[in-house]
């Protein structure tokens, strides 16, 4: 087994978050490709086949552009903060059917002091949030072995924005209201850096996805895509 990641990723994003400026990054570009993106590139091609194991939908894309990996740059057109860097690396392997990071996606975040993995849909549209609490109601027990089960907890938690009031047409006394008032239907598991840039993490990181497998076709299912 090998290393997917080194300790110099973070190294270099430290670095970078004290350092956030154009000349700065193209004076290290070289460290940037050496430490984050080729492993980055590498790590992609290197899941594709633990990927396919769990899903032949879902996909792990190592084009530089527009591929699992998202860019480093930031959109700042409407943001008040105006740094040109994100300070972490993230990675989305998304279904096939999707085209940005809204889509049903296995996910992996890396970032100095907030390393994780999640799984699910971040965000998703109102009609699609529509079809997934409506999916929960239709059956109930269904959604509680998939995310109540102990090999769904003992791995990952539920998380992401919630609504303040129970969705319209949804009874505000259903059980499973706290996941039906959800806004992001995601689970999520905490890593630490040491594990992501020990040897067999990209192993490890395929178990925990194959672990969210019932949490993806629920989701999947319920928005009207094949699992």
């Amino acid at each position: 087994m090998t290393r997917s990641f080194s300790p110099s990723l973070f190294s270099f994003l430290r670095d970078l978050e004290a350092n956030n400026d154009r000349e700065w990054f193209a004076a290290n570009k070289q460290r940037y490709e050496r430490s984050v993106r080729e492993p980055g590139m590498q790590f992609i091609q290197d899941f594709a086949s633990h990927l396919a194991k769990i899903s032949s939908h879902f996909v792990a894309d190592a084009r530089p552009n527009g591929g699992s990996m998202f860019r480093i740059y930031r959109d700042v057109r409407f943001s008040h903060d105006k740094s040109p860097y994100k300070t972490n690396v993230g990675f989305q392997f998304r279904h096939e059917a999707g085209k940005d990071a809204h889509a049903p996606g296995f996910y992996l975040h890396l970032e100095p002091g907030a390393v994780f993995a999640a799984a699910g849909l971040w965000h998703p549209d109102a009609a699609a949030a529509r079809s997934i609490r409506e999916a929960i109601v239709a059956d109930t027990a269904l959604w509680k072995r998939v995310t109540r089960s102990k090999r769904f907890l003992d791995v990952f938690h539920l998380s992401g924005d919630s609504l303040k009031r129970p969705p319209a047409g949804f009874d505000p006394d259903h059980s499973f209201i706290h996941d039906l008032k959800r806004k992001d239907f995601i689970a999520m598991r905490a890593l630490t850096q040491k594990a992501v840039t020990a040897d067999g993490f990209l192993r490890e990181y395929a178990r925990l996805c194959a672990s969210a497998a019932p949490l993806m076709q629920f989701l999947c299912e319920a928005v009207g895509l094949p699992f």
